[in-house]
C-alpha cells in the first residue's frame, strides 16, 4: 500500500507521515518545494519517496500520484489549490482524501467532480478532518433516530486550540467567503444570522452564547440525512479579539501576519479536548442528542486520514465524491478512534 502524501512538508502533512510510518505503509512525499520535502524526511529514513510537484503543472501532479493507491492532501487554503490535486488524483486512478473544512471548496467537488471519479473507479473523501468527519457522522447517527428530520443543529465547542497557519488561513478563507445555508432541501447563500443563539453544551449547567460557523456539514450532512434544515454553531468565545481583528484586516497584512506565526502548536499544546454536539429534531416532535468529544485535533486527523485511505483501498469503495459518512460505517469509524481518546454517544431527549 503506497499514500501520496500533498503537502507533506507541513505541520500537518508531517503528521500524516509519522502516521502512515507507524502503521507501516508505504509514503509518498508530494509539494511544490523539493528542499522543504527533502527537509521533512527525517535522518535515516529509506522507506518514504520524494516527488516534488506543483499546483500549477498537472502533468507533473499526476506523475506524481503515479503508482500510489490513495493521496492524502493537506495543503490549503483548498479553494485556492485544491482543486488540481483532486484532478491529478482522479487522472491517476487514486482514492483520494483531504483535511478540507472549507464550505465553498466542498460544494464544488460534489458539483464538479462527482461523474469524473465514477468513471475512474475512485471515490474522492473530502472533509476528513477532525473538525468535520465527527461531525459529519455524529450527525447522520443522530438524525437516525428521529428521522424524518426537521432540523438538524450542529454545535462545536474547542477549548485551547492553537491553530497551525495553513488552518488559519482556511479559517479567515472559510469566514471571509461567505456561508451557505440549507434550507427546505436547496443550498443557499448565508449571511443570515443563526436561529440557535444559545446552546447548552455537555456539562455546563447554562447555555452559552453561539454564533454561525461557516461549517462543512451544511455541505456534506443534506447528501445522507433526510432534514428540512441544516444549521453549524460555535461558541461564541471561539471569536477572540484577535480573531475579529484579524478578519478585518487587508489580505496582505493576514498574509504577514500569519507567516510570521509559529508552524503549528508544541506537542504539550495539541491536547485540548473539543465537543461536537448534535442535536436533530424529528417531524414528529421527538429529539435525539449526540455528542462526539476527543483530543488532540491535529494528531487525530492524521489517524481519521489515513484510516481513511486504508478503509478506501482494503475494504471496496464507491467511485464518485462521497461525505464520510456515505464513504464509511458512521459507528464502527468513530469505535475505531476510541484508543485515541474520542468517544461518542447518541440517546433520544425527549
Amino acid at each position: 500500500m503506497k499514500i501520496a502524501v500533498y503537502g507533506a512538508s507541513g505541520y500537518t502533512g508531517k503528521l500524516m507521515i509519522t502516521e502512515l510510518r507507524r502503521r507501516g505503509f508505504g509514503a509518498v512525499l508530494s509539494g511544490r518545494n523539493a528542499e522543504r520535502l527533502r527537509d521533512a524526511v527525517e535522518a535515516g529514513v529509506t522507506d518514504v519517496e520524494v516527488r516534488p510537484a506543483g499546483t500549477d503543472d498537472e502533468s507533473a501532479l499526476v506523475e506524481a500520484f503515479r503508482g500510489c493507491d490513495a493521496v492524502i492532501n493537506c495543503a490549503g487554503p483548498f479553494i485556492s489549490v485544491g482543486e488540481p490535486v483532486v484532478r491529478a488524483a482522479i487522472a491517476a486512478g487514486c482514492h483520494y482524501v483531504d483535511t478540507s473544512a472549507e464550505q465553498l471548496f466542498l460544494q464544488r467537488i460534489f458539483d464538479t467532480y462527482a461523474e469524473d471519479a465514477k468513471r475512474a473507479g475512485v471515490s474522492v473523501v473530502p472533509a476528513m478532518g477532525y473538525d468535520i468527519l465527527p461531525g459529519d457522522m455524529i450527525a447522520h447517527l443522530t438524525a437516525e433516530r428521529v428521522e424524518p428530520v426537521e432540523e438538524l443543529t450542529i454545535a462545536y465547542r474547542v477549548g485551547e486550540f492553537d491553530m497551525t497557519r495553513g488552518t488559519i488561513r482556511s479559517a479567515v478563507e472559510m469566514i471571509k467567503g461567505g456561508d451557505l445555508v440549507y434550507e427546505d432541501g436547496e443550498w443557499g447563500r448565508g449571511g443570515i444570522p443563526a436561529k440557535r443563539t444559545s446552546f447548552a453544551y455537555p456539562g455546563d449547567s447554562e447555555e452559552s452564547p453561539t454564533v454561525r460557523w461557516p461549517g462543512a456539514e451544511i455541505v456534506s450532512v443534506p447528501r445522507h440525512v433526510r432534514t428540512h434544515r441544516v444549521e453549524v454553531i460555535i461558541d461564541a468565545a471561539a471569536f477572540t479579539p484577535e480573531m475579529s481583528a484579524l478578519l478585518q484586516s487587508p489580505a496582505d497584512e493576514v498574509d504577514m501576519f500569519v507567516s510570521g506565526l509559529p508552524e503549528g502548536p508544541s506537542t504539550d499544546r495539541r491536547p485540548a479536548a473539543t465537543f461536537t454536539v448534535a442535536e436533530a429534531l424529528g417531524d414528529d416532535g421527538r429529539q435525539a442528542r449526540g455528542v462526539v468529544q476527543g483530543v488532540d485535533i491535529y494528531e487525530i486527523t492524521a489517524v481519521i486520514a489515513v484510516e481513511g485511505v486504508r478503509r478506501l483501498i482494503d475494504d471496496g469503495a464507491i467511485g464518485g465524491v462521497l461525505a464520510p459518512a456515505q464513504a464509511y460505517d458512521c459507528a464502527g469509524f468513530l469505535d475505531f478512534l476510541a484508543p485515541h481518546g474520542t468517544t461518542w454517544n447518541v440517546a433520544i431527549t425527549s
